[in-house]
């Protein structure tokens, strides 16, 4: 080959070095879903995110909005459940150095009918699975019941539920091209002022994520353990002081446009009040993000497993995430 094709050959592979390079950077990765724990006790307390265990460079900063619709349904000797929450949640993360990274949120969780009754009876009848008692009581109700404690709440559609602001904070424990781990503690505020679910409480949090990833392939694991000082945050219903939160997370990319993810959250038990309440809760996800140039569009369903009398019956975000650097 003489020196002419060598250096074409060079000039070509060097172009489409940085045309995937270029891709590459173009459409970064924003790792795990940004979805919150739905299970009702632990959607209303801090939860620990699954998030990935990787930073990003300095000086990048996120902002994200989500929207959630969610239908709560309960029902057993000791405690019933039926309602409608939705949330709205903005925030921004800020990687500060190669090792320091911060975040704020704030998510306003309230009733509101979002008619997914209608949609869950009718996936419940096509993949023949019993409806629970669904079918033996008004669609659309908000009704929490919990004899136990005097907790006696109904028509309470248009109520605030809870009303949070948060600040996390992580640092760079490890990081190379495949590994990433990261320890990370959350600060938590939920203040409603007025109405059934009126409260002011604090939470804490710590958390480690470690991720991995080669190729395609992303994995985000989350190990969190959370306190709360105050033991009545959601309609004067005992929680425990302690509660574990682990998950894992897979993401494939499917192009550098398109990413499928698919998450497990468990979840120890919230509360001692019921047998149900003290169980752990598993929430089952699957998620789409397209990716743009600055940032992403992501949509996830949440569906509950194992226990269905102490998780959200189903659940279905919607968030853009915008990446500045």
């Amino acid at each position: 080959m003489d020196n002419h094709k060598q250096l074409s050959v060079f000039i070509t592979l060097s172009l489409a070095g940085h045309a995937q390079a270029g891709v590459e950077q173009r459409y970064a990765d924003y790792g795990p879903l940004k979805t919150y724990a739905q299970s009702p006790l632990q959607s209303n307390a801090l939860t620990p995110l699954v998030r990935t265990g990787f930073s990003h460079a300095p000086d990048t900063v996120e902002l994200y909005a989500t929207g959630t619709i969610a239908s709560v349904w309960a029902h057993t000797e000791e405690y019933s459940a039926d309602y409608y929450q939705n949330a709205l949640s903005i925030g921004g993360f800020w990687q500060l150095n190669d090792q320091w990274a911060l975040e704020l949120d704030y998510t306003w969780r309230f009733a509101a009918n979002n008619h997914l009754d209608t949609l869950t009876k009718a996936f419940h009848d096509w993949f023949g699975i019993g409806q629970n008692g669904r079918d033996e009581v008004d669609d659309h109700s908000f009704d929490i019941s919990v004899p136990q404690y005097g907790v006696e709440i109904h028509d309470f559609e248009g109520e605030t539920i809870s009303n949070a602001f948060s600040l996390y904070t992580s640092y760079q424990l490890l990081e190379n091209k495949h590994h990433g781990l990261s320890l990370g503690g959350s600060l938590y505020f939920n203040y409603v002022g007025s109405g059934p679910f009126k409260t002011s409480n604090f939470e804490q949090a710590l958390q480690l994520n470690y991720s991995y990833r080669t190729g395609k392939h992303s994995i985000y694991t989350l190990l969190g353990l959370s306190y709360r000082h105050h033991d009545e945050v959601l309609a004067q219903i005992k929680y425990n002081k302690f509660a574990f939160a682990t998950g894992v997370s897979y993401q494939y990319q499917i192009s550098p446009k398109h990413r499928f993810i698919t998450e497990v959250h468990v979840y120890e038990g919230a509360s001692d009040a019921t047998s149900d309440l003290s169980e752990p809760s598993t929430e089952f996800l699957l998620g789409y993000r397209y990716h743009t140039k600055r940032g992403a569009i992501e949509v996830s369903m949440i569906e509950n497993a194992f226990n269905m009398d102490n998780s959200t019956d189903i659940a279905f975000t919607l968030g853009y995430r915008h990446r500045m650097q």
